[in-house]
């Protein structure tokens, strides 16, 4: 990879989380130990177009960082559930930096298991930190819906992105 690649790579990881953080930190909608948020989104197109390990750090480091200044208890469970949510997304994926079959099941696959780390994730941490699975199950009808529109938002978003060829500039 040369050096223009690197920088470029570099660039779009850095936007990547930071994208992350702002979406995750200002679309907060509380739901019960915590919040909704729209970061999602961001975390799965960072790991579909960018790879396994862009996805893991913009997950990790944009929700960290949001969490670390709106719910800092939660920041280093935030880290591992959100890192592992975008590596796994990537890797189920298969690809980074090119463009998607949307129709593709290794694409719904990778989403639908990223978001099922991130529910599960959440439920057992909760169940940890505040003793309890029934008090932790309070927050899984929020989960499951903030998963289920990320995975949404993001086939619109990456539809209309793919047939505008965006995502093909970003390659070049």
């Amino acid at each position: 990879m040369n050096e223009t690649n690197r920088t470029k790579r570099l660039v779009l990881v850095a936007l990547a989380i930071a994208l992350t953080f702002v979406l995750t930190r200002f679309t907060q909608i509380p739901i019960p130990f915590g919040y909704m948020h729209f970061g999602n989104v961001a975390i799965l197109f960072a790991s579909a177009y960018l790879g396994p390990v862009p996805g893991l750090l913009a997950a990790a480091l944009g929700s960290g960082l949001a969490d670390l200044t709106s719910f800092p208890v939660w920041t280093i469970p935030t880290i591992i559930i959100k890192g592992l949510m975008g590596w796994t997304c990537a890797i189920i994926i298969g690809k980074g930096f090119k463009s998607l079959n949307l129709k593709s099941a290794r694409v719904i696959l990778g989403n639908i298991s990223a978001i099922v780390i991130m529910v599960v994730g959440y439920f057992i941490a909760g169940a940890i930190m505040y003793g309890g699975w029934v008090a932790s199950a309070t927050q899984l009808p929020g989960l499951v819906f903030e998963g289920v529109a990320a995975i949404v938002l993001f086939f619109i978003i990456a539809n209309v992105l793919e047939k505008a060829r965006v995502i093909r500039l970003l390659e070049k």
